[in-house]
């Protein structure tokens, strides 16, 4: 990977809907966070990336240009990635790779969405090509055809499924509930989420994810400065970045190849053999509730056809061998550009013990996650609290 990197610093927004700021200011608070967190001032920084939905969901073309003074990039380095839901961590590999590439010492990543204020589903169901690809209900009916997929695939019961979904919301709700810059704020039982009204079978209300406006921003420096600046950073330490066909219809998204293998890579080049004994915690992109079931078996955590069992055993909720979005995840907060780095931020606080009433005792390695495209692409970044 080049040269050891770490995260400095992180700054997130409070999410929700945020009619209170401008869009350059919802960005400006992210950023003012995260400087005061790292201790630095804009003559540290070397560099900025900058990432978010696409233009038609933004409603702002080239709003990185729009952004410039909030994200005191006047006069440094500027570049844009986005890859949808996924962004947030593309941008964070962007990031690192400046750094550990030795073009940069220290780069400030930042990523945003503000939905209020354009239209996303408007978008997700008149973006994609207009043939053979026409999805008919945006988001929440493509994952829910990717659910039943993935249930008929592994002849898993719906009752089960229903069980271990709703205990998924349940928890996700819980750590919403200690998360201060969460969106969604609500304490759940699973008959509330069992009960709830339907969305598009099998999915109900609260395995949905809201939607919301926020940012996120994180500051990757190289080893050298990272020990003069910081205390006590969290040092990546693997990365794997995947994508597959464009046309849903032509692969697998029961057994989803683009998170399988982006896994593998990120586990190898951290040097982790087993994930569910090796992590100690897990942020997984899960804006619907089936689908941080589906990830977790395509993440390795447990054998295919088997998240269910483990889910309702308990092997990933709080106090459990391997908690997962203990933050609350993404269906408590989803600016979609910017959950992937949140969930970034998210694992650098929890492995330098600074995730507050969230924070899962004794973490050292935690995985984060995204997925994105018109679920194409899969990104994972580890953090560790040794180099």
């Amino acid at each position: 990977m080049g040269r050891a990197v770490a995260v400095i610093g992180t700054g997130q927004t409070k999410h929700g809907r945020r009619d209170d700021l401008s869009y350059p200011d919802l960005v400006r608070e992210a950023v003012k966070k995260v400087f005061e967190d790292a201790g630095i001032t804009l003559k540290d920084v070397d560099g900025v990336v900058y990432g978010s939905m696409p233009s038609m969901m933004e409603g702002v073309a080239y709003n990185h240009f729009y952004f410039a003074d909030a994200l005191r990039v006047v006069g440094k380095p500027l570049l844009r990635t986005e890859t949808c839901g996924s962004t947030g961590q593309s941008v964070a590999h962007t990031a690192i790779h400046w750094v550990a590439s030795g073009m940069a010492d220290v780069v400030l990543a930042v990523a945003s969405e503000k939905e209020h204020e354009g239209d996303a589903q408007a978008t997700m169901m008149t973006i994609l090509e207009p043939f053979l690809q026409v999805v008919i209900g945006g988001a929440p009916l493509a994952f829910s055809l990717q659910s039943r997929e993935w249930m008929g695939y592994y002849h898993i019961d719906d009752d089960k499924a229903r069980e271990a979904a709703s205990i998924v919301s349940v928890d996700s709700h819980n750590g919403g509930l200690a998360n201060p810059f969460a969106h969604i704020r609500v304490q759940l039982t699973k008959e509330d989420v069992s009960t709830a009204p339907i969305i598009t079978y099998p999915v109900r209300l609260y395995d949905v994810c809201p939607v919301s406006d926020g940012a996120c921003a994180v500051i990757f420096a190289s080893e050298e400065k990272a020990k003069k600046i910081c205390k006590k950073p969290a040092w990546v330490k693997g990365m794997g970045f995947r994508g597959e066909e464009y046309f849903i219809g032509d692969s697998n998204k029961a057994v989803w190849q683009s998170t399988i293998e982006a896994s593998k890579e990120a586990y190898k080049e951290a040097g982790i053999t087993n994930p569910l004994k090796e992590l100690d915690v897990a942020e997984v992109y899960n804006p619907f509730s089936y689908q941080e079931l589906m990830f977790l078996e395509c993440l390795g955590m447990c054998p295919p056809g088997e998240a269910p069992d483990y889910v309702i055993k308990g092997t990933f909720s709080p106090g459990g061998e391997l908690p997962c979005d203990p933050s609350g995840g993404v269906l408590c907060c989803n600016p979609i550009g910017a959950a992937g780095l949140i969930r970034v931020a998210e694992a650098a606080l929890q492995v330098t013990g600074k995730a507050g009433e969230h924070q899962v005792e004794g973490a050292k390695l935690a995985l984060s996650h995204a997925m994105g495209g018109a679920e194409q692409f899969n990104g994972i970044t580890i953090l560790g609290s040794e180099l």
